[in-house]
């Protein structure tokens, strides 16, 4: 007997995407369901593809529920929410839209990057609430051109980070697990010393156990009373109490952060902190990326179906870390 689906999709991506799919294949909409894939028993057996986002994660017990599936394809370039040892025990190949938000990332990275060094957010609030009543009163800031650029994590999104710092003339370094022999970037390798070097820390590698509290409380010192810390990445890599006592004490001089440990949440810890700009985790939120984003997990769905293979899988060495 032919199953009833062939995708289970577990997260919404947008009624066009929603859509779109529900038309060109056989969809099991689980996310409609308050129970989820708890909701279905049979209909969940000859499932080859599932579809969900890195917002709601693919845990083993959603694995374990779908016995016949060969493949996930998640929207969004992080993996820290899909349990990614599962899929590899069950050969389980794993998608996620890379390069398609390298540059929307790498542009809000920057955005936060000048928001804090040049305070633009506390320079719209003290024009908009009146403030304004006579030049020269607005606190200096920091200049960004010709300083030192440090990036955490020179992946795609780092390397895209590392080249706009060439168009403020700054020169740049970077750590990562290891060294990219074709990077024209000089290489530390030690975090806390790329931290001591930089003026800037822009931290751009994954999240997950791994990286957790990666940007520690050592870390945050050797950057500075005149240093700014900026994230794009995931809030688990910073130890955000650290970062908020350096803060207040003066220990670090600002930050840009697009991610916090908890999402989403008032910040109110944040509130009177002048020298800090916040985003709501917003790095790849434009209507073209978004939009580049759903096509290509389309693609990767429809393209499985068709050959079994994926066309941006997880690196196997990824899958087995």
């Amino acid at each position: 007997m032919t199953a009833a689906y062939d995708v289970v999709q577990v997260a919404s991506l947008g009624p066009q995407f929603d859509e779109r799919l529900a038309a060109s294949c056989r969809v099991l909409q689980a996310w409609r369901e308050p129970r989820g894939l708890a909701a279905f028993s049979e209909e969940l057996r000859g499932l080859r593809v599932a579809v969900t986002s890195v917002r709601h994660g693919f845990t083993r017990s959603m694995f374990d529920a779908l016995p016949g599936l060969q493949a996930v394809c998640s929207w969004g370039v992080g993996h820290d929410t899909l349990d990614l040892r599962a899929a590899a025990a069950r050969g389980i190949r794993v998608s996620v839209t890379p390069d398609v938000l390298d540059d929307c990332v790498a542009d809000l990275a920057w955005a936060l990057l000048l928001s804090a060094a040049r305070r633009t957010a506390v320079g719209d609030r003290y024009v908009k609430t009146g403030q304004w009543r006579a030049l020269g009163q607005f606190p200096v800031a920091t200049r960004v051109s010709g300083k030192r650029l440090g990036v955490l994590g020179l992946g795609r999104i780092g390397e895209a980070i590392a080249r706009r710092g060439a168009g403020f003339d700054m020169e740049v370094r970077y750590h990562n697990r290891s060294p990219r022999p074709q990077s024209p970037y000089g290489y530390e390798a030690s975090l806390t010393d790329l931290a001591a070097w930089a003026d800037f820390l822009v931290v751009a590698c994954v999240g997950g156990a791994a990286t957790r509290h990666l940007v520690d409380a050592q870390v945050i010192r050797a950057l500075g009373p005149q240093g700014i810390l900026v994230n794009i990445a995931r809030g688990s890599v910073v130890d955000q109490a650290a970062a908020l006592a350096a803060l207040r004490s003066g220990e670090l001089g600002g930050a840009g952060l697009d991610v916090l440990e908890q999402e989403p949440t008032d910040a109110a810890e944040f509130a009177e902190l002048d020298q800090v700009s916040l985003m709501p985790h917003v790095g790849s939120a434009t209507r073209e990326t978004r939009a580049a984003m759903a096509e290509l997990v389309y693609d990767n769905v429809t393209e499985f179906l068709r050959t079994g293979r994926l066309l941006t899988p997880v690196p196997d060495r990824e899958m087995q870390a």
